[in-house]
């Protein structure tokens, strides 16, 4: 069997490798590595959880480790502000942070620097890295395109650039800023391009930008994993879906429960961690903070259950989820196939749910025909052997705490949330009857709450609950009404809180 030592890496990645357990290359690894690394443009393709980062990310520094000692010899200079010497290109900020947590230990063992850029916070800190200096840049299309057109950086130097899950920037529409992009990379530039298909114009960028790649498939990307299992539950009515869907979110190991709309997940995470489950949720509505947080928190095990619309339907890398649940049946099969695709990686098992209203039969029967998946409808409802099977071990309710009162304004009445904050802060009256959370801010010098899915008292943004105690709770919105309007004062404006919409709501 082949080892990553047979492929002539580094030993600092080598002991890199070692010391995170990974031992024995992947097959997409295994094929693609003796090309990379010897510097020919690649073009992979593969199913989501074909191990298709680190295929990628070891010859990046492996190449970049080589081009510093070569500079160090002849005493040039080892890195300059705003000129990456590596790009990897990703259709999300989730999959960009993703890949840095993949790359960065193994470019820190070599003595290279990352950073990431993307949209949706500040780019100052984006600039500071920038102009610093770091070796290895991991990007989304739109930011890296404003960084360049305000000169902060340039891509002159580049010596490898990579394109991964090219297909979903293709369907996200990044491929015309991709072009833009490759174009302001040297024609000499090592080219390597991860996609599961070649369709919506990806096969142009092979032909325009790659230099007769070698191409590596190793499995059809359009079939499931072979350890993957897939279930459709048929169940008699809304009510009994919404039952079911409680139940299969009871177990103890990691389960993600995708929806169609932001609403309805940001509904469901609200009803399980009110029901003892705690849940965070993940959707397009969210800010990047709150992103971060309900990810971390489920990624680290803090929480066990995530809600989230396609928006994790790629990019999303968290080990051992066992169970995938379609709640809301997806429209196309690609979708289906991605979404299906969080679990059952790596070589691990998992099972796929789809639940299966009476009036989505046949859209059903043509998804799975598509997928080629040849589960067969099963009738069920709560605490079915089948739905109890695919629970598992069931996890120890968590209470669910409500958010202490908060402080009263000047004639014993809740400020309304609403108006201006004194701070400048755009209240929402209808965000905070959505919350069900009164207005913080009294005269004692109580902070205000802000940010999305967060707690009155605190700043800066809200933290995920917690599935290891019952405080967890205490991180979402209660569930006990909207605040009372408040008093305006004669002559002057009313100090309404900032604005305070929930994640989990």
């Amino acid at each position: 069997m082949t080892t990553f030592a047979d492929l002539g890496l580094p030993a600092p990645v080598l002991r890199v490798l070692t010391d995170r357990g990974i031992t024995s290359p992947f097959p997409i690894q295994t094929a693609s590595l003796p090309d990379s690394l010897a510097g020919r443009d690649v073009l992979g393709r593969g199913r989501t959880g074909s191990g298709k980062t680190l295929a990628f990310a070891l010859p990046v520094v492996t190449r970049l480790a080589t081009s510093v000692a070569r500079s160090a010899a002849s005493g040039q200079q080892r890195r300059a502000a705003g000129r990456p010497r590596a790009l990897i290109l990703a259709p999300t900020r989730e999959l960009a942070n993703q890949i840095d947590a993949s790359i960065e230990p193994l470019a820190q063992a070599l003595g290279l620097k990352t950073t990431t850029i993307f949209g949706g916070v500040a780019q100052s800190r984006q600039v500071t890295a920038l102009n610093a200096g770091v070796d290895i840049v991991i990007a989304c299309p739109g930011r890296l395109e404003d960084l360049l057109g305000q000169r902060h950086l340039a891509l002159d130097d580049v010596e490898i650039t990579v394109l991964d899950e090219a297909d979903h920037m293709a369907d996200l529409g990044f491929l015309p800023g991709v072009k833009r992009i490759l174009d302001r990379t040297s024609s000499r530039t090592q080219r390597l391009l991860f996609s599961a298909t070649l369709d919506n114009g990806v096969d142009v960028l092979v032909k325009r930008y790659l230099n007769q790649p070698v191409t590596h498939s190793v499995d059809d990307a359009a079939a499931p994993p072979p350890l993957m299992t897939h279930h459709i539950l048929a169940v008699a009515d809304k009510d009994v879906k919404k039952n079911v869907v409680h139940q299969l979110a009871q177990g103890t190991g990691r389960r993600v429960l995708f929806m169609r709309t932001k609403h309805q997940a940001k509904k469901l995470a609200k009803q399980l961690t009110a029901a003892g489950v705690p849940a965070v949720d993940l959707h397009g509505n969210l800010g990047q903070g709150a992103r971060e947080r309900n990810l971390a928190a489920f990624s680290s095990g803090d929480v066990r259950v995530l809600v989230a619309t396609d928006i994790a339907a790629r990019g999303i890398h968290v080990d051992d989820i066992e169970l995938v649940v379609h709640v809301d049946p997806p429209a196309e099969h690609k979708a289906y196939l991605h979404r299906s695709g969080r679990t059952a990686r790596a070589g691990s098992g998992g099972d796929v749910v789809t639940i299966m209203l009476p009036e989505e039969r046949g859209d059903v029967r043509d998804l799975t025909r598509k997928a080629k998946i040849t589960a067969r409808p099963q009738d069920v409802r709560p605490g079915d052997a089948t739905v109890t099977s695919l629970v598992g071990e069931v996890a120890p309710y968590v209470e669910y705490v409500p958010p202490a009162p908060q402080p009263q304004g000047r004639q014993g009445q809740p400020r309304k949330q609403g108006g201006r904050s004194r701070s400048g802060g755009q209240g929402s009256g209808q965000g905070a009857s959505q919350a069900g959370q009164s207005a913080g801010g009294g005269r004692q010098g109580q902070p205000r709450s802000q940010g999305t899915g967060q707690a009155a008292g605190q700043r800066g943004g809200g933290r995920p609950a917690s599935g290891g105690s019952a405080r967890a709770a205490d991180h979402f919105p209660r569930t006990d009404g909207a605040a009372a309007p408040r008093r305006r004062r004669r002559g002057g404006r009313g100090r309404g809180a900032g604005t305070n919409v929930s994640a989990a709501s």
